[in-house]
């Protein structure tokens, strides 16, 4: 794609600061730049960049007020972010167009496949099955008995759809994802020996859901495990037996939440998060990265922090106060050997 500084101003309701006539041709990072980029500045902390940075146009919030000349012509957008988001869209790689079955693909004459769906090479499409309307399946993509992907959805290479489990549409599943494994369900035994409980439920993914890749969304041990419209998971994020993620929330790589447990709608869980089973966590929480949640969190629009898990703030005073705990061990040596001296 290449487009003129001007046209990309329209596109984006902006004003321009320099050369309309400027060709860009690819984003860059602002650190990065080159000729024929477009970047942003977003975050405060990377305005240094702004000054130094080599790509040829800068997209900029409206009330910027730089405090050096800045050689990259600027586009002043009243969002920034949602500016950059269109912008990625347009420059986005181009998935495959048309529909098509690989004739490496093996497609079960009992499984339903709609108009206009993409199946790559060495995907397996079991008996059963149900594909939408302008799927793409990619390459060696499986898609177990019974399951279901629902229509315009993408599930890239490799993904794992196991039998009975269920997908919405408009998702997206990056490569080697695994949905449908078995929970972790034993029953330990006398002898010390665990007896595997069978898993008999199913995965039920809503709609607008993107998957990250190699995450691992386990099958209920009886029911469903649920993951609602909008949720969003970066790559490696295990989802446990009969898990319940509510709409729109967006977890971050790393993070696990164990069998059984109910997170709200709109919630923010940062990298690394770990959660307990069976606790709810309420809509809007906000969980920082590495936290440990033991317990439920019953409160809306709370942040938490640590391990175990406080208020963000209360963390906060908590930390500050640890960080001085060596001066405060030491003040209090001095003390205890002051009061020794005057009561031997």
């Amino acid at each position: 794609m290449e487009i003129k500084v001007i046209a990309l101003a329209a596109l984006l309701n902006g004003t321009i600061e320099g050369d309309p006539d400027v060709l860009i041709h690819r984003p860059s990072k602002i650190e990065e730049g080159g000729e024929g980029s477009i970047s942003f500045l977003g975050n405060p902390k990377y305005e240094p960049y702004a000054y130094t940075t080599t790509a040829s146009a800068l997209l900029v919030s409206k009330d910027f007020k730089p405090r050096k000349p800045i050689q990259a012509v600027l586009i002043r957008v009243e969002d920034v972010y949602a500016a950059v988001s269109f912008l990625m869209e347009k420059f986005n790689r181009p998935q495959p167009t048309g529909g098509g079955v690989s004739d490496r693909a093996t497609v079960d004459p009992a499984a339903v496949i709609g108009q206009n769906v993409y199946i790559g090479p060495y995907a397996v499409i079991e008996e059963g099955a149900v594909v939408g309307d302008g799927a793409r399946i990619g390459a060696q993509v499986y898609v177990g008995k019974n399951a279901q992907v629902g229509g315009h959805t993408i599930l890239h290479p490799g993904v794992r759809l196991l039998e009975d489990c269920t997908i919405g549409e408009h998702c997206i599943v990056h490569a080697n994802a695994v949905i449908g494994a078995d929970g972790f369900g034993f029953a330990p035994q006398e002898d010390g020996w665990f007896k595997k409980i069978p898993q008999i439920g199913n995965v039920a993914i809503g709609n607008h859901v993107e998957i990250g890749a190699n995450c691992t969304i386990d099958r209920a041990s009886m029911g469903s495990t649920i993951i609602h419209e909008g949720v969003k998971l970066d790559n490696l994020v295990h989802i446990a037996h009969n898990v319940e993620v509510g709409a729109h929330t967006a977890i971050a790589a790393q993070s696990a939440i164990a069998g059984s447990t109910k997170v709200g709608k709109y919630c923010l869980v940062g990298g690394q998060v770990g959660i307990v089973g069976h606790i709810q966590i309420a809509d809007k929480t906000r969980i920082q990265a590495q936290t440990g949640v033991a317990s439920s969190v019953k409160k809306t629009d709370t942040t938490i922090c640590g391990y175990p898990a406080i208020e963000y703030g209360q963390y906060l005073r908590a930390h500050t106060i640890f960080k001085q705990l060596p001066e405060i061990y030491k003040r209090f040596l001095s003390m205890e050997k002051f009061f020794k001296s005057i009561n031997p």
